[in-house]
């Protein structure tokens, strides 16, 4: 008997787009390590020009090599406006907030970006917001704001270093959001790698600090700051590029809320940081939240994925046509 599969297409590019945006949440976890490294080595500015650098490079071999072109005029706005807002101003001023404030201080001010992103996106773009997005983003956000708690330093806080977070936190949602209209006529890989190029032009001005401190800073230092450049910008910001293509701003800003969770992992794995009890149970949240903010897509996908026998197929109605809603 032969039978329909309805709607297979979206359920294989839902399945890729998630994979994708895994990627993307692991990656983005594993640059808080190793900016924390490169950190103390090079200052803000040069951080990011030589981050972005990398990533440039990186994906200008990745075009070449996939005969990329030039992007379409239509593109061009929301990419600009992404490369110098995210690539560029996010990258310095999360760096210099973050020799200001302690690392729990950053990582709940920064994660106001999830909500902006939601918001900016409703506004905007017209995205839904179903109330189990905001359900779930509500949950991750208690998990993020327990996990900054459980972080925090006595006095290590300051009122610069807090505006300087919530600057970067702003910027991280006005360039997602101003990147979505881009993609519906450009590549993921095209999109990513003219804003990572004009980020680095952006931060140009600190070419003069990368130079003089790549000359002092240890190896270690340079090799985590080139890391920082092809995985987390390059492979992570095109991945989160074709993912963010295929469902709405909303949703894919509360996926990030999944990397205080696995920040928490890897500086346990990586640098031996054994979390708290308060600070596992805010990963547990935050992670939660994620899976809920998601769950009616995936739930949605299953069912439209069931085989469907052609003999159960109901009849169409009369004045009515098969498309119609």
């Amino acid at each position: 008997m032969m039978s329909v599969f309805t709607k297979h297409p979206a359920r294989r590019d839902e399945l890729l787009a998630a994979g994708a945006a895994v990627v993307t949440v692991v990656l983005w976890a594993s640059a808080f390590v190793s900016i924390r490294s490169a950190g103390d080595a090079y200052s803000p500015g040069a951080l990011a020009l030589g981050r972005l650098g990398a990533g440039v490079v990186t994906l200008g071999l990745l075009c070449l090599v996939r005969r990329e072109g030039v992007p379409p005029r239509s593109a061009w706005r929301g990419i600009a406006v992404s490369g110098v807002l995210w690539f560029g101003f996010y990258m310095v001023a999360l760096n210099w907030g973050e020799q200001q404030v302690d690392a729990g201080t950053a990582a709940l001010v920064v994660n106001v970006g999830p909500i902006l992103i939601a918001l900016l996106g409703a506004r905007l773009l017209g995205d839904a917001v179903p109330p189990r997005l905001l359900a779930g983003m509500a949950v991750s956000f208690a998990g993020a704001v327990t996990v900054g708690l459980s972080m925090s330093g006595e006095g290590g806080s300051s009122v610069f270093g807090v505006v300087l977070c919530l600057l970067a936190a702003v910027a991280y949602a006005a360039g997602v959001v101003a990147q979505k209209p881009a993609l519906s006529t450009a590549s993921p890989l095209q999109v990513t790698t003219y804003g990572c190029l004009i980020g680095a032009v952006a931060c140009l001005p600190f070419t003069g600090q990368l130079v003089q401190e790549a000359a002092d800073a240890p190896l270690s230092a340079t090799l985590n700051m080139v890391y920082l450049g092809v995985f987390p910008t390059a492979l992570a910001f095109t991945t989160w590029a074709y993912a963010l293509a295929r469902t709405t701003a909303g949703r894919m800003g509360a996926t990030t809320y999944a990397v205080p969770a696995l920040v928490v992992l890897m500086s346990w794995l990586a640098l031996g940081e054994v979390p708290g009890l308060l600070t596992l149970a805010g990963g547990a949240l935050c992670l939660a939240g994620v899976a809920v903010s998601r769950s009616r897509a995936r739930a949605a996908d299953r069912l439209a994925a069931v085989p469907v026998p052609e003999a159960e197929l109901p009849e169409p109605r009369p004045g009515r046509t098969s498309g119609s809603a």
